[in-house]
């Protein structure tokens, strides 16, 4: 009984395409050469090529920036930027360049312990060395509390203090890589190089922030970010 609902309604769309092709090509298999035999046909003359214009997608003003990617372009599916307000907009590119720097850092972070721990103690007011600290989220459980302050106060210190805004999102006038903080000079001047650096940057930071998330539900859920599914 399923088969033939499903057998009846495959056939109901299939005989109304038949209707339509052999109303348009005098054909129902469709043959388009047959066309200017259609009772239903156009008695314009034909022009020669496709008169319907590809549809181009309205421009809301903020196309053309770093950050748009092929084929997509701007790919803003939840319309955050319609109401045009540049400000809003530089706020959340801001928030998003942030976002995909620290997780970077946090995926490089997950990965490096599993094959290099500094030597010596990380606390040694708690006889806590690197080697005796967990990967991945375990190592909260074993970290300090004063090791977690500071973490929280070094943070605030870049955010509200260090790190002040330039001309554009992201950028705090340190150089590439930040090494204008340690007196090295690392600007980039080949404007072609720079755009191709920045746009790799935000390309790579979308992609860590998929990244982390992955680590840490595989984490969370196996006990171990590279997903032993065998400990769930």
């Amino acid at each position: 009984l399923n088969a033939e609902l499903a057998n009846g309604r495959l056939a109901m769309m299939a005989f109304w395409g038949m209707f339509f092709q052999d109303a348009f090509t005098g054909s129902a298999w469709g043959d388009w050469a047959l066309y200017v035999d259609s009772p239903l046909r156009s008695f314009a003359p034909d022009p020669g090529y496709n008169t319907l214009p590809d549809w181009v997608k309205p421009k809301n003003g903020f196309e053309g920036l770093i950050g748009d990617q092929a084929p997509l372009g701007l790919w803003d599916p939840l319309g955050f930027s319609k109401d045009g307000d540049i400000q809003k907009f530089r706020k959340r590119r801001t928030v998003e360049l942030k976002h995909g720097r620290v997780s970077m850092l946090a995926t490089i972070g997950y990965i490096v312990p599993e094959y290099y721990k500094f030597p010596g103690y990380l606390s040694p007011s708690t006889d806590l060395k690197f080697v005796d600290v967990p990967n991945g989220l375990k190592a909260l459980s074993v970290m300090p509390a004063a090791g977690i302050a500071q973490f929280f106060a070094f943070i605030g210190f870049i955010e509200l203090s260090y790190n002040k805004e330039l001309g554009e999102p992201g950028n705090y006038g340190k150089g590439l890589f930040g090494l204008g903080s340690v007196g090295l000079s690392a600007s980039v001047s080949d404007p072609d190089v720079r755009d191709r650096k920045l746009r790799a940057e935000i390309s790579n930071g979308r992609l860590a922030m998929v990244a982390i998330i992955g680590m840490f539900f595989q984490d969370g859920l196996t006990g171990s970010a590279w997903g032993d599914w065998a400990l769930y």
